[in-house]
């Protein structure tokens, strides 16, 4: 190799393709969102789920649910 080598790597594909089914209703606000902040619908989901696993409180059962923040979202 010399300095003026063009050197390309194999990419690390950290992403995955899924499928999922959601409520129109939901779709037409992931939608409006998009258009609103000039992002894709794609880059909205992953924004939300990324915001969701990280604020996320796992409850084992209903007792553990009144405790804590009231507004939270919780996994039971």
């Amino acid at each position: 190799m010399t300095i003026d080598d063009f050197i390309v790597t194999s990419k690390e594909d950290k992403s995955v393709t899924i499928s999922i089914r959601m409520d129109r209703n939901m779709q037409d606000q992931l939608d409006e969102l998009a258009l609103q902040s000039k992002r894709s619908r794609n880059e909205i989901i992953n924004l939300a789920l990324e915001y969701a696993l990280k604020n996320l409180k796992f409850v084992n059962n209903a007792k553990e649910k009144n405790k804590g923040n009231p507004n939270g979202m919780y996994l039971i």
